[in-house]
């Protein structure tokens, strides 16, 4: 691993440059090793596990996953300058890779998750190696650091599949004979599986310091785990069985949150994008940002408009699908024919098209009120490169200039808002998939759903403009079969919580992966691409490869540096 190898270096090179006198002299500034083993220092290099998982740099970044889950699964435009700003991010939304497996992003992607799981092992070991009386908090540290370790490698196998699994106990002699198959696919889900059951056998239900996952929040991790490792699949990523006895825990654990944790959904869905609401109601658990550099980090992205309260740099642009997918007819989402027709895109057609007010809690569009505020209105000049992605921005990752979180950091800007990894709405929408997959409990699935639309019903305080009138033509209902919508079956189920998920969490990393699960990627990607490219021209080569892109290729800089020891994915 890459961090593994910078650590080496770094100790060769100093002991390197040491003459012999200086080898009796403790330097200052420096801590040793040994010194880091007391319960005090522990907690710090605790603290700094944490730290790194909210790493943000924009291509080293273990922050909000948009690219990776967002931009590839067609929820948005790369945006930026164009197609060379970030070039191999165009070559991940379009599957059109140069050279697959040797390119210097993919390689970040996956160093840095090496180096956040480095620094939870290290944490690991120390707290192992006290004793319950020298450190009384030591079985709730393994906990909440094994929790940690469990949201890392959650997207490398997502975004790999395979991976060395490398854990406390691993030497390091032996991190580069570790390989990538080593385990079967079910067999890493696995890992992640014990990991989090663990911490959620030994994790308290409520945590004194905000940030630290609760029981309830390793709950709601086995849970998605689990609904991930259900849907199993064949080497070619082809999914070939849905496992009962996962999903049947799945919909317990959910219920289990939803009863007992405290947690509701918000009344207004704004609540889960505001600085002022962050870990509250419906939050289970997030990384925490902070705009007092001298307690923590910035949330800083590429996404904001290019205006001059902002200044850069104009990714993630939602895509006209994406956006269409929010009218309704009756109510309810137009499934046949919402990407025909009027193109809710646009001041106007917000006016006119029946539609869901969650998209104006994603997007805006030039002339409409920007996050929120109703005197301040979105220009066309705040898009960097109308000519390549249109004229659309996305709204949940930032908050307002105006917001006591914000803060211009030149040439980019940062927030303090914290991002969510688990929601109350997930919970209720995974226990939902899960019923309707059993075929148990119908009613219920559809009684969990209708309260997420419910909620978006109830969402439009503040989409106004400054006169008081709404911002769109907002009709959402609850599903209400026979009437609105056909009879409740098993097939018409899944439809409706599928692009229920996609309406709840549309820029929010995580459609494509979802695609990947239920096996359909290729099927709703190469169908998006058909008419997205008559849209957009730098589209015009998009392709996905079935039994190729559902994952990333392993980086070859990985391959070379374990002697070809790692097996390359299907398909590259």
């Amino acid at each position: 691993m890459k961090a593994l190898n910078l650590f080496g270096l770094g100790l060769i090179l100093v002991l390197s440059g040491a003459c012999e006198s200086m080898l009796d002299t403790k330097p200052q500034g420096v801590v040793a090793d040994e010194d880091l083993n007391e319960p005090e220092q522990v907690e710090k290099m605790i603290n700094a596990a944490y730290s790194f998982v909210g790493q943000n740099h924009f291509n080293k970044q273990m922050g909000m996953p948009y690219e990776e889950g967002t931009v590839r699964g067609g929820e948005a435009y790369k945006g930026g300058s164009g197609t060379n700003d970030n070039a191999e991010r165009n070559r991940w939304e379009t599957f059109t890779y140069m050279q697959p497996t040797n390119v210097g992003d993919l390689d970040n992607l996956w160093w840095v998750h090496y180096v956040a799981v480095g620094r939870v092992h290290d944490a690991l070991r120390r707290v192992k190696n006290l004793t319950a009386e020298q450190y009384p908090l030591r079985e709730q540290r393994i906990a909440e650091l094994r929790f940690l370790r469990g949201h890392i490698y959650m997207y490398m196998k997502q975004c790999f599949k395979f991976f060395p699994y490398i854990d406390e106990d691993t030497p390091q002699d032996m991190y580069d004979k570790v390989s990538n198959d080593a385990l079967s696919d079910q067999e890493l889900w696995g890992k992640l599986i014990e990991d989090f059951r663990f911490a959620a056998g030994v994790l308290p239900d409520v945590q004194a310091e905000v940030g630290r996952p609760t029981g309830f929040a390793a709950k709601a991790y086995l849970a998605k785990t689990l609904i991930f490792a259900a849907y199993e699949q064949d080497d070619n990523h082809n999914v070939i069985n849905i496992n009962r006895e996962k999903l049947t825990e799945v919909a317990a654990l959910c219920k289990d949150i939803i009863d007992n944790s405290g947690k509701r959904l918000a009344p207004d869905f704004a609540e889960n994008f505001l600085c002022e609401y962050e870990n509250g109601t419906e939050s289970i658990w997030a990384i925490q940002y902070t705009t007092d550099t001298q307690t923590g980090r910035l949330n800083s992205w590429l996404v904001s408009p290019v205006n001059s309260d902002y200044g850069c740099c104009g990714f993630l642009q939602p895509s006209v699908n994406m956006m269409n997918r929010y009218k309704t007819v009756n109510g309810v989402p137009d499934f046949e024919n919402f990407n025909s027709g009027i193109l809710l895109d646009n001041k106007a057609a917000f006016a006119a098209t029946p539609m869901d007010p969650r998209l104006m809690h994603t997007a805006a569009v030039p002339g409409m009120p920007w996050k929120y505020e109703p005197s301040y209105i979105m220009g066309e000049n705040w898009v960097r490169t109308p000519e390549v992605y249109g004229y659309s921005m996305s709204q949940k990752l930032l908050v307002s200039p105006t917001s006591d979180c914000f803060k211009k950091t030149n040439p980019f800007m940062g927030a303090g808002l914290n991002w969510d990894v688990l929601r109350l709405d997930e919970v209720m929408l995974w226990r939902a998939e899960a019923l309707i997959q059993l075929e148990q409990e119908m009613d219920e699935a559809l009684r969990l759903i209708n309260e997420i639309r419910e909620r978006a019903a109830n969402s439009t305080d503040r989409l106004k403009f400054a006169d008081g009138t709404p911002t769109g033509r907002f009709d959402v209902q609850p599903y209400r079969p026979g009437q609105n919508c056909p009879a409740w079956t098993k097939e018409f189920a899944l439809q409706a919580l599928r692009w229920e998920r996609h309406l709840e969490f549309a820029t929010e990393g995580k459609w494509f992966f979802d695609l990947v699960r239920w096996g359909i990627a290729a099927e709703q990607l190469n169908a998006y691409f058909a008419v997205e490219k008559t849209r957009r021209s730098y589209l015009r080569d998009a392709n996905f490869t079935k039994n190729r892109d559902e994952y990333f290729p392993i980086p070859e800089v990985q391959i070379s540096y374990v002697k070809g020891l790692y097996k390359q994915n299907a398909g590259w």
